[in-house]
């Protein structure tokens, strides 16, 4: 009985020194998994761990060998004793980048006191939390080694087996190995690049991901300053239309795949006009027989008609057979003087900002924002000095690894843009409502799915009895039936004072930037209304906009800009 126990203790102890590594060795691997609410992650990346008792090593392996070539591959290291962390990044080119931090930086580790076994190794509990996120950290010294495979929560001094982030996502040690020395190999490198600091360093990584499109950069937008070369179709040169308040460019746009977020960045400053603008950035369609560039070319003269009930022709702003309007990217409207008079009006405790920065997400757009295409922006003004204006497309990856589905094929129809982005040459102003209708004819083909339709509105006429200054309701019609109503308006426009320093003040101490308006605010984009259409039915259909437009008042009179675009995809 006596030689039976003693073969059980000997055979224990003999899995236990196979299972553990000895006593302070050269490397050890360990491999993690990620759970998430009880359930093992069995796809995606892993992380793995290289550690010896004074440097260790983290990475994520990706088996799919499909990255983006513009994903950089980021390994942590941990110099235990310089206490100090590097997070080094190296680029498709071979560019290196470091960004440096010591331990002391990291959030502070506090002991509990409780225990666990993992792996067969005893571990020790420390408790933290990370921007609001409650950390749990479970490590061990019996291995004789140190490191972690999340350095953000904090470095303790041996080997992180197991961290659970609010309880309900972990990372979790799957296998500790250790390496035989002809499988080691140095932990930390022997070069790491340019060293950052912790923002800079994030910024490369994550730019080099993006695919910039330049469109504009600092260009003058302002009456007076038109170039115009009718026969010119050069793509990358900028023409300017509507004596100098349109800018155009025919610019080369990626193709991408579908699942790309797509944002438009306009930043814009005064740089002479005090007033605050009506600004659009559009795109000009070119599939059907005539387009929108001929009107800019050759006048308003030459775009297709809506004869209203009025007694006037409006150019260019319903689709026809043979022409699409102009498929309006974002509505903005510029603040008062921002730029140009911050140094010359001074309301005490404010701070005025240098410019206006408009970004919005535009990406069911994308159809139409690949390969080549003409973009424009508009600001309306009669000043001399006018605006600047720099306009960005970015295309943002929706995926790390690089797509094998096919693009899905897309139904775009632009049906109506009353914005008179040609102002300044006689482009009516959306005056069209009230007694009347603004109504557009289309067909639908077969086999498309999933329409919906993006719709701007604002309204405009800027006095006490303006319809910028009153609620109106818009009602769209498909087909003589109510499609949807609602009253566009915006109460939080005095949120946007320090953008508006040549807004004039009033007795009460309000601002004219602070008025609520139809839609809009002085310095901010105007958010699209997207509605479903789903059971659109092939054939041909009517879209009408009714809006109770106010009247007008001696030489003061009210308008809507109203555009919408259905979209669409094939079966």
């Amino acid at each position: 009985m006596r030689k039976l126990n003693l073969l059980v203790l000997l055979i224990a102890i003999s899995v236990i020194g196979n299972a553990m590594p000895r006593k302070n060795p050269e490397i050890v691997s360990v491999s993690y998994q990620t759970v998430v609410n009880g359930k093992p992650r069995t796809d995606g990346p892993k992380t793995m761990l290289l550690c010896s008792p004074d440097a260790a090593r983290s990475w994520t392996e990706n088996d799919s060998g499909k990255l983006l070539p513009t994903v950089a591959k980021e390994t942590s290291y941990i110099n235990f004793s310089l206490k100090k962390t590097f997070q080094v990044a190296r680029f498709n080119n071979g560019t290196l980048i470091n960004t440096p931090l010591a331990f002391s930086e990291y959030p502070v580790l506090t002991e509990t006191g409780e225990t666990a076994v993992i792996l067969g190794y005893n571990c020790r509990h420390l408790k933290t939390s990370l921007r609001s996120n409650s950390i749990d950290i479970w490590y061990t010294t019996e291995s004789g080694v140190k490191g972690t495979p999340a350095m953000a929560y904090g470095i303790p001094d041996g080997l992180v087996l197991k961290i659970v982030r609010n309880g309900n996502f972990e990372i979790s040690a799957t296998e500790v190995k250790l390496l035989k020395k002809k499988e080691t190999e140095p932990i930390l490198p022997a070069e790491m690049g340019e060293s950052l600091e912790l923002p800079l360093y994030k910024h490369r990584i994550t730019e080099n991901l993006i695919t910039t499109v330049n469109v504009f950069t600092n260009e003058q937008i302002s009456f007076g300053n038109e170039i115009v070369n009718p026969t010119d179709t050069e793509s990358e040169k900028t023409f300017k239309y509507s004596a100098g308040t349109v800018i155009l460019k025919k610019v080369k746009l990626p193709v991408v795949p579908d699942d790309t977020q797509l944002f438009v960045e306009l930043y814009q400053h005064s740089n002479g006009d005090a007033y605050d603008r009506t600004g659009s950035v559009f795109v000009i369609p070119e599939d059907k027989e005539k387009s929108f560039l001929e009107g800019l070319r050759n006048g308003t003269a030459s775009l297709p008609v809506f004869q209203a009930k009025n007694g006037k022709s409006y150019q260019g702003v319903v689709a026809t057979d043979r022409f699409p309007p102009l498929v309006e990217i974002m509505r903005f409207f510029t603040s008062f003087g921002i730029g140009q008079f911050n140094d010359k009006v001074t309301v005490y405790g404010q701070q005025w900002e240098d410019s206006t920065l408009f970004k919005q997400d535009v990406s069911e757009l994308l159809p139409v924002l690949q390969g080549e295409r003409w973009i424009g922006v508009f600001i309306g003004n009669y000043d001399k000095g006018g605006h600047k204006a720099s306009l960005k497309l970015k295309y943002y990856p929706g995926s790390m690894e690089v797509t094998v589905k096919p693009n899905k094929k897309y139904w775009i129809m632009p049906l109506f843009n009353t914005l008179n982005v040609m102002e300044m040459s006689g482009q009516e102003y959306g005056t069209m409502f009230g007694d009347d209708s603004l109504k557009v004819d289309f067909d639908v083909p077969s086999g498309v799915k999933n329409i919906q339709m993006r719709y701007i509105t604002t309204g405009h006429g800027g006095w006490g009895g303006g319809d910028e200054f009153n609620q109106k309701m818009n009602t769209v019609l498909l087909d003589g039936n109510v499609l949807f109503q609602f009253t566009p308006w915006r109460s939080d426009c005095a949120t946007f004072r320090k953008y508006n320093p040549a807004s004039g003040n009033f007795w009460n101490g309000v601002t004219s930037s602070d008025y609520s308006r139809s839609g809009w605010c002085p310095g901010t984009a105007t958010n699209p209304y997207f509605y479903p259409v789903s059971d659109l039915q092939p054939g041909k259909h009517q879209m009408k906009v009714a809006i109770p437009l106010g009247k007008s008042e001696g030489g003061s009179f009210s308008a809507w800009n109203v555009s919408g675009v259905l979209i669409g995809e094939y079966e």
